[in-house]
């Protein structure tokens, strides 16, 4: 029987990696946990686990941070899970240097599987994911900068991709882990920097920067 893999599971809601955990059962050894990028580099130095767990949105710099940190300084290998399925972020991760990119959707065998996968060297992605990398790896332009976009920070676009999809305050709320009243905090922020009235506006402006 081969040995079970060291996993370090990086998220900032305690709730989801409790959640995670009871997912992957004694699929994997869990060797770390951390919520923030300084405590996530602190632990992943200390256990130098076969597979890191990384969200992608963290206090501190977001996952990018601890990839950037962490390069050539340990061997572990790093698989992004994610709520968000934005080609912007996996491009990131995946040039930070993360060998896959799961969506938090994923069943625990998938993700234990995925873990197994990716600590033997393989890239492992959800799906409809793959595309943006390969399209992004083939592509030779650099995407413009877009100034409206570079102010909304990073849980905004969280929001406006989901109110883009059509989901209610309460569902994005449950989505993201966090209040509806922070929801409406976010949209109103939105609409603000943007000088957009409404939702409908909003959703818009979402699919023609391709967000949803």
């Amino acid at each position: 029987m081969s040995e079970l893999k060291r996993v370090v599971l990086v998220d900032d809601h305690q709730m989801f990696r409790t959640g995670v955990k009871a997912e992957l059962g004694g699929g994997v050894e869990i060797v770390g946990e951390a919520g923030d990028v300084d405590e996530a580099v602190s632990v992943i130095r200390a256990t130098t686990p076969d597979v890191v767990l990384l969200d992608v949105h963290l206090p501190g710099g977001g996952g990018i941070e601890v990839l950037r940190r962490l390069a050539g300084v340990v061997p572990s290998r790093f698989l992004a899970l994610s709520v968000s399925d934005a080609a912007e972020d996996v491009i990131g991760v995946v040039r930070g240097g993360a060998r896959g990119y799961v969506t938090k959707t994923i069943s625990g065998p998938e993700l234990t599987d995925a873990i197994g996968r990716v600590a033997e060297g393989d890239a492992v992605f959800s799906p409809r994911l793959a595309g943006f990398v390969l399209d992004a790896f083939a592509a030779t332009d650099v995407p413009a900068v877009d100034p409206e976009l570079d102010q909304i920070t990073q849980r905004e676009r969280d929001v406006l991709r989901l109110i883009a999809r059509g989901y209610a305050y309460k569902e994005i709320a449950k989505e993201l882990f966090i209040s509806v009243k922070t929801v409406e905090t976010h949209v109103s922020s939105v609409l603000r920097k943007l000088q957009l009235s409404n939702r409908h506006e909003l959703s818009r402006w979402a699919a023609a920067r391709r967000l949803v």
